[in-house]
């Protein structure tokens, strides 16, 4: 069995073309919002930009930095420097209705959009919204999955490099969803959309239900679809986290995928412990494994994730160590070490950098 995921694959950069234009598309945009809003006009419409821009160094502890491999997660797949994304958000804010476009350049970027569906791969997000009442919503578009606890943006993610949980999962969807807040503890989201990471337009007929229980910060997913064409076919997934003290949070993700009898499952923990306002530090431990009803003791992977967190304004410094370690594998081991010989674990020190603006 391949231990690696779909998502393992090098993205070329694609999409540096369209930077100059997104950034004229932006400053066009501001521009005639500042004209639209006359001095002393109260402001009833909003239009913002925002983004992230993020570069990492990483070299491999286990094995010489010059070979070809990496953990097999998404993402900061490279050793040396390597860029991650750009990342720029243009949104418009209506009384009642709104538009979100979420454009992305670099490594990071194209394999999160799989650099090949809309506008070669530049395209994260992009979807328009009606708030019918003060408690339902409507939204159309594309717009990244509500599964799992980590997101594309590294600017949201405490640790930098991603899960396996994440990794196997799907990145997008494009469709319809209706969130409904419930109470000032419960929410409810519905949704029918293209299959598993289809993200332009869906040729086979086919489409994908999503359902979404939340209660006081934590949240029960579910996604169904066909398991046809490559699909995903069913997976829950619960994500939520609690605040033990002022300082200590642990967040939770677990899930459990299957199609055609086989599929995934794991658990992941997120503790972390912020000593002020401009340090923290948190550790992910995650188990993830596959299961088949015709296969037994099939492989499975313990990836241990030390991350620190140093923000300096809007610029966020993460040294982070990991280490994967595999079982089960039977002769197929994913890694190589500094012998050139097969290996079952693999360890590297990431360095990162990233920068939010608003």
């Amino acid at each position: 069995m391949k231990l690696i995921t779909k998502h393992e694959s090098k993205s070329k950069l694609k999409n540096l073309r369209f930077t100059k234009s997104i950034l004229t598309i932006a400053i066009l945009l501001s521009g005639i919002n500042a004209i639209a809003q006359t001095e002393g006009e109260e402001k009833k419409n909003k239009l913002s930009i925002s983004g992230s821009v993020d570069a990492y160094y990483q070299s491999y502890l286990s094995t010489s930095d010059d070979l070809d491999q990496s953990f097999g997660t998404a993402f900061a797949e490279q050793s040396g420097f390597a860029l991650g994304m750009g990342n720029l958000i243009v949104s418009y804010e209506g009384e009642k209705i709104g538009a979100v476009l979420d454009l992305v350049s670099g490594p990071r970027g194209a394999a999160a959009t799989f650099n090949s569906d809309i506008i070669d791969g530049i395209v994260n997000q992009a979807y328009v919204y009606w708030n019918v009442s003060e408690g339902t919503k409507l939204t159309m578009g594309r717009f990244n999955t509500f599964l799992g606890y980590e997101v594309i943006s590294p600017a949201a993610n405490f640790n930098y490099s991603t899960s396996y949980l994440f990794s196997n999962g799907p990145f997008s969807h494009l469709g319809l969803k209706a969130d409904f807040t419930l109470s000032d503890d419960f929410s409810l989201m519905l949704a029918i959309m293209n299959p598993w990471d289809t993200n332009d337009v869906s040729t086979t007929g086919e489409y994908s239900l999503g359902a979404q229980i939340g209660y006081s910060g934590q949240y029960l997913n579910f996604y169904y679809d066909s398991g046809n064409y490559g699909g995903l076919g069913f997976e829950v997934d619960y994500t939520g986290g609690f605040d033990l003290s002022d300082s200590f949070f642990l967040g939770i993700n677990g899930a459990y995928q299957t199609s055609d009898d086989q599929g995934f499952y794991g658990a992941a923990l997120y503790p972390q412990l912020a000593t002020s306002d401009s340090f923290s530090i948190g550790l992910r431990g995650e188990y993830f494994g596959y299961h088949s009803k015709d296969f037994d003791d099939l492989p499975s992977v313990f990836a241990t994730t030390l991350t620190a967190s140093y923000t300096i304004e809007n610029l966020i410094i993460k040294p982070e160590i990991r280490l994967d370690s595999w079982s089960n594998v039977d002769n197929n081991e994913p890694y190589v070490n500094s012998k050139g010989e097969a290996a079952n674990s693999l360890s590297a020190f990431t360095l990162a950098a990233i920068y939010k603006f608003d």
